[in-house]
């Protein structure tokens, strides 16, 4: 082989290493992506079907259960508008409590959102911005209705 034909072959395949190393890096993102979804879109039914996604709210008062002789733990979250069941396995960080934010990894699975990662504020000023936002965008709703909303317009599962 002459020199320069050598060179081409060695820019070639680094550039088909660097088109390779991209795709895979870019596939390990896609599959680590985790996507927010508001409790009203997910008993609406929009929410990713295949994969984890996160929800987020309050953890509505008197809704903490227990399961006895477990780490099972089962509550619901509201974004103020609508409430879903969530159940979690597994120790609870020290700031969960009722009627402050959580937010929740897990996916979707016969009416029920199973958390596998629980994550709670840390402090008394901050929320997950996500969550802020949630509740902010159904605050105004919550203000002009007396009473929660019926289950045929939260999409109750």
């Amino acid at each position: 082989m002459k020199p320069r034909q050598q060179r081409m072959l060695a820019v070639g395949l680094a550039l088909a290493g660097l088109a390779v190393a991209a795709a895979l890096t870019l596939r390990a993102f896609n599959d680590n992506m985790m996507f927010f979804v508001d409790i009203s879109e997910v008993l609406a039914g929009n929410y990713p079907q295949e994969r984890n996604f996160r929800i987020g709210g309050l953890v509505v008062t008197d809704s903490v259960d227990r399961v006895a002789d477990s780490l099972e733990v089962r509550f619901r979250v509201t974004d103020t508008r609508c409430e879903l069941p969530v159940s979690y396995t597994g120790v609870l960080p020290d700031l969960f409590r009722e009627g402050q934010g959580v937010v929740a990894h897990g996916r979707l699975a016969e009416d029920v959102f199973v958390a596998e990662k629980i994550m709670a504020k840390h402090d008394e000023e901050y929320m997950a911005p996500e969550v802020a936002e949630s509740l902010a965008k159904h605050a105004t709703e919550k203000m002009t209705a007396v009473a929660s909303l019926p289950a045929e317009e939260c999409g109750q599962l």
